[in-house]
């Protein structure tokens, strides 16, 4: 039975703010050293599944550079799979940018099919999890299904981020209810499913032919599978699983990688998760330096007298001397200069921080957010919940520096 792993990685992720203005949503960096989307392509090597096609669309430049021929991921191949990216492109008949997520599987379906695989695994390329195809691969052929979706149990009120299932006793879908808006179950679908090649295309011709259809396969290509009497099965998950859509999920997702033990082990040998790695020399803890509860990447510098605190520093990043870094999250490259204090922030790559400045706070409601490449000057306060855009000169914070979500 051949599986061919289709990922859907071309999301603008908006609500990312400042990390998504130059970069797709996948790319963006995740724990230190690795990419939101590592976490998927190494579930994918994990389970067995190297043949990959990956369908980019929103700024795909960083995912193409990191992604290479997919050596990191032992997906550099070419008998037997490997890792192929498709981005959207013109052709005489009606062609357009990806309207949704089944139309993007749907101008692709001819590579898709192409080499006859018998099982359409699709997934997300911006969740983090670790989960082994292979359990609900053997649950779909168990069940004859034409469809089955991954789903995990979540809190009442979070039922509207999510597709709703309600299932029998065999766990056959009964009803499919895409971001209810009042009262519902609490089985969500995770975005990932497995379709029977034929029973796919027929889903996806279908929806093309509805002048309606968002082209969506949540919204549409699911109820209408449902509703039309298919065979759509539900598979429980029970792992750990975060869609980290938002800032705060994507906050919150790095804070669980803290606790002791972790929500999410990263220390997990029989599950590594790979990425492409730059070389850098190891992490530099200097004497008066107190680091606790966080991850320090390779490259990292901290200072004397400096204090690091249930936060994630990738590689490269500086921290000055006296300089406090709390519950927050700083990519590759950025330099703290003495005696700033951050709490509760996410620092892009490359970011530079003055002396003295103070950016978010620790009981702030918000998380505060610096764009890529910007410089700050001395003794910059930026306001909890702040959102400073990318390549922000430190001119802009002239005329009010008290205010600098006007940068």
């Amino acid at each position: 039975m051949k599986t061919r792993a289709v990922i859907l990685a071309g999301g603008e992720g908006s609500r990312l703010g400042v990390l998504t203005v130059k970069r797709t949503k996948p790319a963006v960096l995740f724990a230190g050293k690795y990419r939101i989307i590592d976490f998927t392509l190494s579930n994918c090597v994990n389970s067995g599944v190297f043949d990959v096609m990956l369908l980019a669309q929103y700024r795909p430049h960083s995912l193409i550079e990191h992604i290479g021929v997919g050596r990191p991921w032992d997906l550099d191949r070419s008998l037997t799979g490997g890792v192929q990216i498709y981005q959207p492109y013109k052709d005489r008949h009606d062609s357009t940018w990806y309207r949704g997520s089944a139309d993007a599987v749907h101008q692709n379906f001819s590579f898709v099919k192409r080499g006859g695989p018998d099982l359409i695994l699709i997934l997300s390329g911006d969740h983090i999890y670790q989960m082994d195809y292979d359990p609900m691969i053997e649950f779909h052929l168990d069940h004859e299904a034409d469809l089955t979706i991954a789903t995990l149990r979540v809190n009442p009120e979070e039922t509207h981020r999510f597709g709703i299932l309600d299932v029998d006793a065999e766990y056959r879908v009964r009803e499919f209810i895409e971001k209810p808006t009042g009262p519902s179950g609490t089985l969500a679908s995770m975005g990932i499913y497995i379709f029977q090649r034929d029973a796919l295309r027929r889903a996806m011709q279908t929806d093309a032919q509805q002048p309606d259809s968002t082209h969506d396969f949540g919204t549409d290509i699911m109820p209408r599978m449902v509703a039309g009497g298919a065979r759509v099965f539900a598979f429980p998950y029970s792992g750990y699983w975060v869609d980290v859509g938002t800032l705060d999920s994507y906050w919150q997702a790095h804070m669980d990688l803290l606790g002791d033990p972790p929500r999410f082990d990263l220390n997990d040998r029989s599950w590594v998760v790979h990425t492409k790695s730059e070389e850098r020399p190891p992490a530099m803890i200097h004497s008066g330096a107190v680091v606790r509860d966080s991850l320090i990447a390779d490259g990292a510098i901290i200072r004397s007298g400096a204090v690091v605190e249930r936060s994630v520093l990738s590689p490269g990043v500086h921290v000055g001397p006296g300089a406090h870094i709390r519950q927050s999250i700083i990519l590759t490259d950025a330099h703290i200069a003495a005696d700033a204090q951050i709490e509760k922030a996410v620092l892009d790559k490359i970011v530079r921080v003055g002396e003295r400045s103070r950016i978010g706070a620790k009981s702030a409601a918000q998380i505060t957010t610096i764009g890529k490449a910007a410089k700050l000057p001395p003794e910059t306060v930026v306001a909890p919940g702040a959102e400073i855009p990318a390549d922000t000169r430190p001119e802009a914070f002239l005329t009010d520096p008290l205010s600098p979500t006007t940068a």
